[in-house]
């Protein structure tokens, strides 16, 4: 039995150990398999634990020794950041940019005893004692699946493309697609025939498709300006 997107899904945001074979399931579906070349060397991952005075969640340490050397996956928008960019600032460790510096997500400093941690973001504000930590997701692996999955659809043009979201479009979405189980508040993922979508938080369609000639069938079912077409 291979792999199935929503199928496979519930029991990925349950346990960390089922979330890493989705993760490798949907990369051999979707793109190209995960190989040993694919993740950050162990090694990588102790000098930042050195240099940082810090021991690294197991969550964090599995996710970066998996994928962290496939940017295709988890960096074609925002940035994943390679253990030797990892930082701590305002009581968290640093993992992922925003890709124009409006926000970053972390670990705080007082859940890295946690084996699959929650995650943080904190929004770049003018005011910054503003700023301040954000609950995002309740589970580091949730996180990186969260992250494979919205990055995806930033991929090639050839398979991805993105327009607006416009009003009542979002009930569509809901009626004509497979809402994919997931816990993020802001954001929902569909997915139909080949298709893998993001809603952007309601403002924007963002679509992935497994081949050029899935991409076209969808844009003229859900017609519209879109960007790459």
């Amino acid at each position: 039995m291979g792999f199935d997107i929503v199928r496979d899904l519930p029991p990925a945001l349950h346990d960390r150990a089922a979330a890493w074979t989705y993760l490798m399931g949907f990369a051999e579906s979707w793109g190209t398999p995960l190989g040993a070349d694919g993740g950050a060397p162990e090694a990588e991952l102790a000098e930042a634990e050195e240099r940082l005075g810090l021991r690294l969640p197991a969550a964090v340490c599995e996710a970066y020794t998996l994928l962290g050397r496939r940017p295709d996956l988890h960096s074609n928008l925002n940035t994943l950041l390679s253990p030797g960019e990892l930082t701590v600032e305002h009581g968290a460790v640093i993992f992922r940019d925003e890709n124009q510096g409006a926000a970053r997500w972390g670990v705080l400093l007082d859940d890295l005893d946690q084996e699959d941690p929650p995650v943080h973001v904190r929004e770049d504000l003018a005011d910054k004692y503003l700023e301040l930590w954000e609950p995002w997701l309740d589970r580091f692996s949730v996180a990186v699946l969260d992250i494979v999955l919205s990055e995806s659809t930033q991929g090639p043009e050839g398979l991805c493309d993105f327009r607006e979201l416009h009003e009542g479009e979002d009930d569509e979405l809901t009626r004509r697609f497979t809402l994919l189980p997931f816990p993020a508040e802001y954001q929902n993922f569909y997915f139909a025939r080949g298709v893998l979508i993001a809603d952007g938080g309601g403002d924007v369609l963002c679509v992935r498709a497994r081949d050029p000639e899935t991409l076209d069938r969808f844009r003229a079912e859900f017609p519209g300006h879109w960007l790459n077409a």
